[in-house]
């Protein structure tokens, strides 16, 4: 079968291959997944330069991609919660990397069929970023009325965070750029700031939650804008001493400067290393199928232009999913 690789680590279009390799072998409480779609997500590319190789080596070469719909080929021996033929999608574990493929198998305990009413390209852009957001937002124990501040909203986390928050009743912020800000309101936020003509600090104060999706400085600011008590949710800022843990960072302490401001606000901190989720995705499904989140798809490529699609993906532009179409 025909594989998307990373060959060698470096720029996009040197460490990217398209392969012939074997077709993976089912075990037992795997699928065998005929892909009909793959989302790609920054962790993919970033993977492939080499950002990423003292947190997660690889052994060369190696299959890209995390996010994939399709339909069931095949099943292992104690698989009873799919049958030949189901249409699925999914976030494979790191072990089960490699989606931008023709198959792909997955342990079936981190399936979930697909929502019905959305294609495969469309499925296929929303598991990493979905479960990101709902992973970080629940830590952060998002409720009605509560007022959030979402970093980044045109972003594949930041977009889908925007309508899971609305459907909880929260009181929506978001930052963008001007091109953007159109489309984002669309989304449902309650107030959209262009960054690049406002000053978000000076719009959106005595926050609930900030949702930070930036890191550096945008981490350590999140805490002016809070009130007292109020909750930090981050995927890009320092690890939390629960995050550490699952990232297998042994006797880890918060960053001094980090511990100092939740101190000083009494508020609380929460770092989100997402992990994947059968019973969230199923949520993600109800809500699609019931109108609450929609998938936001920028451009979908063909299979043999796939190197295209990544490069495409790093210059940062994107308004929503880029997709890898194998149908």
């Amino acid at each position: 079968m025909k594989a998307l690789q990373i060959v060698k680590y470096g720029e996009i279009k040197e460490s990217l291959s398209i392969n012939e390799i074997e077709k993976p072998s089912v075990q037992a409480n795997d699928i065998l997944v005929e892909v009909k779609a793959a989302s790609l997500n920054p962790i993919d590319y970033k993977m492939a330069q080499g950002h990423l190789k003292e947190m997660v080596p690889l052994d060369l070469p190696v299959t890209i991609g995390f996010d994939v719909s399709g339909v069931v080929a095949e099943k292992g021996n104690d698989v009873t919660n799919f049958e030949v033929g189901d249409e699925i999608y999914a976030r494979v574990p790191h072990e089960q990397m490699g989606t931008v493929a023709e198959f792909v198998t997955i342990n079936s305990d981190k399936v979930a069929k697909k929502p019905e009413n959305i294609s495969f390209e469309e499925a296929s852009g929303l598991p990493l970023t979905g479960l990101t957001a709902i992973q970080a937002l629940e830590k952060a124990g998002i409720k009605e009325d509560d007022r959030i501040l979402i970093h980044a909203g045109s972003g594949g986390v930041g977009s889908f965070a925007i309508q899971y928050a609305k459907a909880k009743g929260a009181i929506v912020y978001t930052t963008t750029s001007t091109k953007n800000v159109d489309w984002v309101k669309a989304l449902g936020a309650d107030r959209v700031i262009d960054y690049k003509e406002e000053d978000y600090k000076e719009v959106a104060n005595n926050l609930d939650i900030v949702f930070d999706t930036l890191g550096d400085d945008y981490t350590f600011d999140a805490f002016e804008i809070i009130e007292e008590g109020g909750v930090v949710t981050s995927i890009a800022g320092p690890p939390s001493e629960e995050s550490a843990k699952i990232m297998g960072i042994n006797d880890y302490e918060l960053p001094e400067q980090l511990s100092k401001l939740v101190k000083d606000k009494s508020a609380v901190y929460k770092h989100t290393w997402m992990q994947p989720n059968a019973a969230q995705l199923n949520e993600i499904k109800t809500m699609v199928e019931e109108g609450e989140i929609k998938p936001i798809v920028d451009l979908i490529y063909s299979f043999e232009d796939g190197v295209d699609a990544y490069e495409y993906l790093s210059t940062g532009r994107a308004q929503g999913k880029v997709i890898i179409s194998l149908s």
